[in-house]
């Protein structure tokens, strides 16, 4: 559908954190008459709706919540799913749109389908460092001057930027799995593809793992002749199409001198000049731009020194660290810094934990959390502490940690069980360090 002026659309899932806000907006203004329903009851919504306030008093967007019914998927003329929707093909009110003949889309679809280029596009995806290594080809792309806009699972809609778009522009969009699904009905892919590496992950929402990698793989489904990828290390035999540049880059690549900590850091720093080198750009004025990118929210962040007996614990917030694998990328990085003290755990989404249990052992503590922390605890065989809570978990490492250690949130699972997504989580986190950094510093005779 490329006319929305008199379209009847139903936008199935608002979010507490406003997942559905930007393309009701975008519809809205195109003249559609915008229906959106959510599972969720009106006080769990507060934030999304007053972000919807102004329309739905001008009675430009109507509110179903609290549950959907089948009607508002039958007899519009599209359904918009966000795609935190697990199984949609298996969703009973999507495949009742199906049956009687409406369409459903994404609001990646609608955008994709809408950008000046395909080929301006360069799409980044893989299990663990695809906002980072999106963030830092962004990074590198500006600081060759190259007009650059970041979006995707990153950040917030681009349909509203639409207009204002440079068709010279570079548009990295960090794609997730559910995002790919979604995209092989449009069979579209970015004019450059990354993926930077795979591992089991989100069977929960994907129902197997076979197609978990599928959806993966779609990002190269697509391209053409002149199109290039770039695959990092264990996605190196992933097939592309005929005539399109392949950039394989080695487990071994790094790019020193980062602002950011890590080895895997360093490695994702080099996948990400290999985009930019797909992209045209000056390698000199790429490492300027990716050497001065000082990292994402949530992802490594430095949130603060303790002063403890004449020294100091270093804290670090690596809540957006959903999967074991992230979780031991995170301790390779910090490791350096000193004994780690870790807390992990969270909602289970039916990996295998396996990973962290087997580094407990050289841990300086484990602290878990959530509904997987009594399990997670227990398989340690004793080398691990079940604290339930992130508060109670902050207060025990505090307790424990000496001069030159490290505290790391590195949880290895999603929050969801406890928080409404990691970034809340990783927001509790740091109020909570800080409120004991400043307890320590008021009573500094405390320990």
């Amino acid at each position: 559908m490329t006319d929305f002026d008199g379209a009847r659309v139903t936008v199935m899932g608002l979010g507490r954190f406003g997942g559905g806000v930007g393309v009701a907006r975008w519809l809205a203004a195109q003249g559609a008459d915008v229906l959106v329903t959510d599972l969720e009851p009106e006080d769990r919504l507060g934030g999304s709706i007053a972000a919807l306030a102004d329309l739905i008093d001008e009675g430009r967007v109507r509110l179903r919540l609290g549950g959907h019914n089948v009607s508002d998927f039958t007899t519009c003329d599209l359904v918009v799913a966000n795609p935190a929707v697990p199984t949609p093909w298996e969703n009973r009110f999507l495949r009742a749109a199906g049956a009687a003949g409406v369409a459903v889309t994404t609001e990646i679809a609608l955008l994709v389908e809408r950008l000046p280029s395909r080929q301006r596009v360069i799409g980044v995806t893989g299990t663990v460092g695809k906002s980072t290594t999106a963030a830092m080809i962004a990074a590198g792309l500006r600081g060759a001057e190259q007009p650059t806009t970041l979006g995707g699972n990153i950040g917030g809609t681009l349909l509203g930027e639409l207009e204002s778009l440079d068709p010279s522009s570079w548009i990295v969009l960090e794609l997730s799995s559910a995002m790919l699904h979604w995209l092989g009905d449009a069979r579209w892919s970015p004019g450059i593809a990354v993926v930077t590496g795979f591992a089991p992950n989100h069977a929960d929402w994907h129902g197997t793992l076979d197609h978990y990698e599928a959806s993966k793989r779609r990002m190269l489904a697509h391209q053409a002749p002149g199109d290039a990828c770039v695959l990092g290390p264990g996605v190196h035999g992933w097939a592309s199409a005929p005539g399109v540049r392949r950039t394989l880059v080695d487990a071994a690549a790094r790019l020193d001198g980062l602002r950011v900590p890590g080895a895997h850091n360093a490695a994702n720093a080099a996948i990400a000049l290999a985009a930019c080198a797909a992209a045209g750009a000056s390698r000199e004025g790429c490492e300027r731009g990716v050497r001065a990118f000082e990292g994402l929210p949530h992802r490594l962040e430095a949130v603060g020194e303790a002063g403890v007996g004449g020294g100091v614990v270093r804290v670090f917030n690596d809540s957006k660290a959903t999967t074991p694998e992230a979780t031991l990328v995170a301790l390779e990085a910090v490791r350096p810094l000193g004994p780690v003290h870790l807390i992990a755990g969270g909602y289970d989404k039916g990996i295998d934990l396996s990973p962290i249990v087997r580094a407990a052992p050289r841990l300086a503590g484990l602290y878990t959390i959530g509904a997987t922390g009594d399990a997670l605890a227990r398989a340690t065989g004793g080398n691990a502490e079940s604290c339930g809570t992130l508060e109670a978990a902050v207060a025990r490492a505090f307790e424990r940690a000496r001069p030159g250690d490290v505290v790391l949130l590195s949880p290895g699972c999603a929050s969801w069980d406890q928080f409404e997504n990691y970034e809340r989580r990783g927001e509790a986190f740091r109020r909570l360090v800080r409120e004991r950094v400043e307890a320590m510093r008021c009573a500094p005779s405390s320990r």
